[in-house]
Formats: structure tokens, C-alpha cells, sequence
């Protein structure tokens, strides 16, 4: 039985590799995303873009809900792994995959039904409620397809094919920069153009996903009922705290959507801009948190103690590195922002304020993503759940509020990243100390099975 790829070597190497083939795959389909919304502003309708941001703001929760379930299915496959039970990572993929599709469809037919009200409970009215929830009744059911994807992209990042995870998102991301321009244009679809290629391109993850994990390298297994069974009550135990975390940003998003919205399309615009500067300049930060929880679940399983503390510095080094370097760049590219979109007034000044000061707060959500990876990884999901809802639930709406009462639309931005620089460096700490604190009391080869790790939380102690 081969020993796990991230039980020897650099975890620094570790840390870069896996978060950069996993910020370039997501960067790339956030700036085609991002492109997305350039195309749909050249159509000179500030109400579509501004629909599109809407959309946006409801459809990140059902997407951050398939992001949890990809999270928790790479800490139970990789803790799996780094025991040595592949054949039983495998039945968990397989898992993991069935449970995933179901959540997902469910999500999707709520949201689906209830798209009216939810877009209206957003702010947006008229013709712009109209075309947001024509555009999520277009994109939202194809959420099936993605979560496949999302799972095989998981199963190949706890093994550590970091460049394969990449390349679904790539190709799936190029497939979708070059319809785009045809389905909108070409074809004089407009936004129905946009929501077309969003459900290709999530079709293309489930077609890729599954060829690299399930096909070329035999991560997952065909589960049956009973096996199924098993698996689910491991799997929940992780994925519903990494789906309450994930849903945190959307919500406090969403919240975030009804404030801004009482200061006109304009500043709808901005935000949504905002929202695509935000992923495609920071999926380095993002994926960081998918990329470097296969690393700690593989060395958790397998004892390596010592490493899990130097992956956690690693990863925190790597963040203030990379958030010091895109906000020099956006800081520098502002002018030129501005004019692509066509911002103006309240618009400008929303996307200024992200870009001159609010990009900076992510120094901060970086060490939180941090924290996040290893609770969920180490048996602890439940702190990344607290703090993400802290964050995005308690402090981030009071401060909008209080902030946009002084500054206006960009107000909502300072009080969004003053939220972000208290619970990241509280989130820092605390996730640094319980790492720090976790040692070995029995050998942790598995001697009963690959849900000892789960079953078993003696297997480490506090010191």
C-alpha cells in the first residue's frame, strides 16, 4: 500500500502546489465568470448586470452547499488515505457522490420554486426581479450536475492530483469563455445566453470530474445501499459544519445585497463587480482552504502531528504573501476597472472603496480559511461553522449599516472588512493554538476499520 503524497516532503511545497493548481482551475472560471458579466455591461442595461448580481446573491448559497460537501468529502477520503485504507476511500467517494447529488437536488428545486419571493426579499423589483429569477430558473437545477464535479474534484485533491482537480475546472472554465460571446451575442440571447453557458459549463465539470477521478485513476467506488449507510452518518458529521460554514458568506452576502440595494442599480452593479473582483483576484485565498485539508486529513490520519503545525504556518505565510500582492494590483488597475464596467457615481465609489482599502481585510480571511481547514480536517467543524457565522451573521450586518449610514454604498465594504479583520485574527489564533495542542496518545494505524478517526476522537488530546 503506497504511503500517502502528503505524508513526506516540504508541507511549504505541499501548501504552494496544491493551492496553486487549485486557485488557477477556480481563478480561471471566476474571471470567466467575471467575463461573463463584461459581456452582459457591454449590452449597455445596467438592470441585467444588476439582475446578475441578484441572481448572484441568492445562487451563492446552494453553490457554497456544494462547496461544503466537496470539503467534507476530501477530510474523510484523505484521513482514509493516510491510514491506508484506499479501498474504503474509494466506497467513501462513492458515497459521498450519491449523498451530494440528493442534497443538491433539493436544494436546487427549493430555490427553483421559491425564486420570486427570495429575489424580492434580495431588494430587486420590476423588471430586474423578473430577470434575476429568470436566471436562476435557468441555471439553478444544473447544481446537480456540478456537485459530481465538485466531488471527483475533491477525491483527486485527497489523494493529491492537485493538477487533475485543476484541469476539470480549466477546460470546463475554457468551454465557457468561448460560448459566451456566441450564446449572447452571437445568438442575441442576452442574459438567457449567460445562464445557458453557466449550465454547459457545469455540465462539462460532471463529464471531466468523472473521467479523471472515477475513470483514468479509480478514486470511486459504485457504493451500495448498505454501504451507503455507513458511510453517511461519517460523512454528515463533517459535511453538515462544513455546509453551515460554507453558507455563511452567501448569507452574509445576501444580507449585505439588501443593504446596498436602497442606493440604486448603480450600486447593485458595483456589487457584483465587486463579488467577480473578489474570486477571480482571490482564488488563491479560496481554494486554499479545499487545497490544504487533504494535507492535514492525510497527515492527521497517518499521526504526523508535527506536520499538521507546519502546514498550518505554511499556509498563513502564503496568505499574507498573496493578498500583499493583489492588492497592489487592484489597487494599481481601479481606473481602469471602473471604465470596463461603467461604473459611476455610487458605483465608483463601491468599487473603490473594495479595491483601495477593502481588499486588504483578507490578509485576515485567509488565516480564517486557515482555521477552517483544520478544524473540519482535525474533528473540529463545528468551531468553523461558529466563526464563519460570527463573522458573516453578527458583526458584518451591524457594521454595514452602522458604516453606510456615514459613507453610503461604500460603506457596506468597510463594514464588511472590519468584520473580516475581527474574526479572522480571533479565527488565527484559536485554530493555531488547537493544532498546536494535538498529539498522539495511541498509534493511529487503523486496526478497525478507516471510521476509527471519526468514531474515535481519543485518538488525539488536548495537551
Amino acid at each position: 500500500m503506497s504511503e500517502g503524497r502528503f505524508l513526506s516532503g516540504s508541507t511549504m511545497g505541499h501548501v504552494v502546489r496544491m493551492t496553486a493548481t487549485g486557485a488557477f482551475g477556480i481563478t480561471f472560471v471566476f474571471l470567466v465568470d467575471a467575463a461573463n458579466l463584461f459581456w452582459i455591461a457591454q449590452l449597455g442595461d445596467p438592470q441585467l448586470v444588476a439582475a446578475i448580481g441578484f441572481a448572484f446573491a441568492i445562487q451563492f448559497f446552494s453553490v457554497s452547499s456544494g462547496v461544503g460537501l466537496m470539503i467534507a468529502s476530501t477530510a474523510m477520503i484523505s484521513r482514509s488515505i493516510g491510514a491506508g485504507a484506499r479501498n474504503e476511500a474509494r466506497v467513501q467517494a462513492g458515497a459521498a457522490l450519491v449523498t451530494a447529488v440528493t442534497v443538491q437536488a433539493i436544494v436546487a428545486t427549493l430555490i427553483v420554486a421559491f425564486r420570486h419571493d427570495l429575489v424580492a426579499m434580495a431588494g430587486a423589483d420590476g423588471e430586474t426581479a423578473a430577470l434575476a429569477a429568470r436566471y436562476l430558473a435557468i441555471t439553478v437545477p444544473s447544481l446537480v450536475l456540478m456537485a459530481v464535479g465538485l466531488i471527483c474534484s475533491g477525491a483527486l485533491r485527497a489523494e493529491g492530483y492537485g493538477a487533475k482537480a485543476m484541469y476539470i475546472t480549466l477546460l470546463s472554465g475554457a468551454l465557457l469563455m468561448t460560448t459566451d460571446p456566441v450564446l449572447i451575442y452571437g445568438l442575441g440571447w442576452g442574459l438567457d445566453g449567460a445562464a445557458v453557458g453557466l449550465v454547459a459549463f457545469r455540465f462539462a465539470l460532471l463529464v471531466l470530474g468523472l473521467w479523471f477521478a472515477a475513470r483514468q485513476h479509480n478514486l470511486i467506488a459504485r457504493p451500495g445501499v448498505d454501504q451507503i449507510l455507513r458511510v453517511l452518518p461519517v460523512y454528515l458529521a463533517i459535511a453538515v459544519p462544513a455546509i453551515a460554514t460554507q453558507m455563511a458568506t452567501p448569507a452574509g452576502n445576501y444580507l449585505l445585497t439588501i443593504v446596498i440595494a436602497p442606493f440604486g442599480d448603480d450600486a447593485v452593479a458595483a456589487w457584483a463587480v465587486v463579488g467577480r473582483l473578489t474570486v477571480v483576484a482571490f482564488g488563491g485565498i479560496f481554494a486554499l482552504a479545499a487545497s490544504i485539508g487533504g494535507i492535514f486529513g492525510q497527515n492527521f490520519g497517518a499521526g504526523r502531528f508535527d506536520r499538521l503545525r507546519s502546514t498550518y504556518r505554511d499556509a498563513l505565510i502564503f496568505c499574507v504573501v498573496y493578498t500583499l500582492t493583489a492588492w497592489a494590483l487592484l489597487a494599481a488597475a481601479t481606473p481602469h476597472i471602473v471604465r470596463w464596467f461603467g461604473l459611476t457615481g455610487e458605483g465608483a465609489g463601491v468599487l473603490q472603496a473594495f479595491t483601495y482599502a477593502g481588499v486588504g481585510v483578507f490578509v485576515f480571511l485567509g488565516a480564517l480559511f486557515v482555521s477552517n481547514a483544520a478544524f473540519n480536517a482535525l474533528g473540529k467543524p463545528l468551531r468553523s461553522a461558529v466563526l464563519n457565522w460570527i463573522k458573516d451573521g453578527a458583526v458584518s450586518l451591524p457594521a454595514a449599516l452602522l458604516l453606510a449610514g456615514v459613507w453610503g454604498a461604500p460603506g457596506v465594504i468597510y463594514g464588511q472588512a472590519a468584520a473580516g479583520v475581527l474574526v479572522g485574527a480571533v479565527s488565527a489564533v484559536w485554530g493555531w493554538r488547537f493544532v498546536c495542542g494535538l498529539r498522539a496518545e495511541v498509534p493511529v494505524a487503523l486496526d478497525a476499520g478507516p471510521l476509527r478517526p471519526y468514531a474515535n476522537p481519543d485518538r488525539y488530546r488536548r495537551r
